[in-house]
């Protein structure tokens, strides 16, 4: 499969690539063989990396670091999300909007720099949930080879960890609006407690990979593993003290589990 995708980037790469690059797995696994390609024969390239208020700082400074160990040049960009009605309000579509915002700064600079083929890191699985902003990648004409080649998540796993990238088992980013219900209307203050507090129980649980803490204005509700729940409720009243320090008043256990884009999940029910 490693061939495979080297060979795809072959045939793009002497017309110059941009890639779409946020540090996440696939991201960084499409980066990585860049970097491959690129120190055999060089050929025109950017990493570029949208730093908004919607990623955690740690995200960003994880792409940075990850980009300078494969020598590959990144390009930082910002806007604020917030400018956005449907982002601000947090509408089931604002990734659409956010997305075409970003990627429309993208393909400007491309084009600017004689970059003929704009990537992103979509893979196969994503082509199978709710996406809308797929959308947007689609109007800018740009490129998603892990998908096209059918490559799963735990496709790319496999590919990082043959590679020796530390993304191979890196848990999942989402966009930190991910953490609100649909039709809040967020801040920048709200985020950041969101991102605090979820912090703090990554901190408290290492060994607990997937942790969401989803706010439902002032009661944090914590999503682990439903294997794990165990280890949170023998420490319910220290996450509770701590949580509350930072202005929640309620914090529950979502004894479903952790699951994945679990406000997407309740759209479909309705």
């Amino acid at each position: 499969m490693l061939a495979k995708l080297e060979n795809y980037l072959q045939r793009l790469a002497p017309e110059g690539i941009a890639l779409a690059y946020s540090g996440g797995v696939d991201s960084t696994l499409l980066l990585a063989v860049l970097s491959r390609m690129y120190h055999r024969k060089a050929f025109p390239f950017r990493a570029l990396t949208m730093q908004t208020a919607l990623q955690s700082p740690t995200e960003i400074n994880d792409s940075k670091k990850l980009a300078s160990d494969l020598k590959m040049k990144q390009q930082i960009f910002t806007f604020n999300p917030f400018s956005l009605e449907p982002v601000r309000y947090n509408r089931p579509d604002r990734c659409y909007y956010c997305k075409a915002v970003v990627f429309a700064q993208f393909a400007d600079y491309a084009a600017a720099n004689g970059l003929k083929y704009l990537l992103d890191g979509t893979n196969a699985d994503d082509l199978q949930v709710y996406r809308p902003g797929r959308k947007a990648l689609t109007e800018q004409g740009v490129i998603s080879p892990l998908a096209e080649l059918g490559l799963s998540k735990q496709n790319i796993r496999e590919l990082s960890a043959e590679l020796g990238l530390s993304t191979a088992s890196k848990p999942a980013a989402p966009c930190l609006a991910t953490r609100f219900e649909y039709d809040t209307l967020l801040d920048e203050k709200m985020l950041d407690r969101a991102v605090r507090g979820e912090r703090a129980i990554k901190e408290m649980f290492p060994d607990i990979t997937d942790v969401r803490l989803r706010v439902h204005n002032k009661l944090a509700r914590l999503e682990v593993p439903v294997s794990q729940l165990q280890q949170i409720t023998a420490q319910h009243e220290h996450i509770s003290v701590v949580l509350k320090k930072l202005g929640f008043e309620y914090v529950t256990l979502d004894l479903e589990g952790f699951r994945s884009g679990c406000f997407d999940l309740r759209l479909k029910e309705k």
